[in-house]
């Protein structure tokens, strides 16, 4: 995963915390254990939110330039002072 993705899923664990935290909320109060759980999750909200504007950005990708092929034949005056690959030159015997 990219950094981004990272920041966007640790946020949206931080936001799932914070809903859950409010359903506790109904069944236990609002204690000071609760006002304690609910004041971390809200430091780490401000904590994420300084490191996803410190974090360096993604750099755009060099877009590539699309070459298009011929389908026609190459020029045989092209390969007449090529080597065949493990052959060796065209006029010379293999030892």
């Amino acid at each position: 995963m990219s950094l981004h993705d990272e920041l966007t899923a640790a946020q949206r664990c931080l936001d799932d915390l914070a809903r859950c935290i409010s359903r506790l909320e109904k069944h236990v109060g609002s204690g000071l254990e609760i006002r304690r759980v609910r004041s971390d999750t809200e430091h780490l909200k401000e904590s994420l939110a300084l490191l996803g504007a410190t974090a360096p950005r993604p750099r755009a990708e060099p877009h590539a330039e699309m070459v298009t092929i011929s389908d026609q034949p190459y020029d045989p005056g092209l390969w007449t002072d090529v080597d065949d690959e493990g052959l060796g030159a065209r006029d010379r015997h293999a030892p």
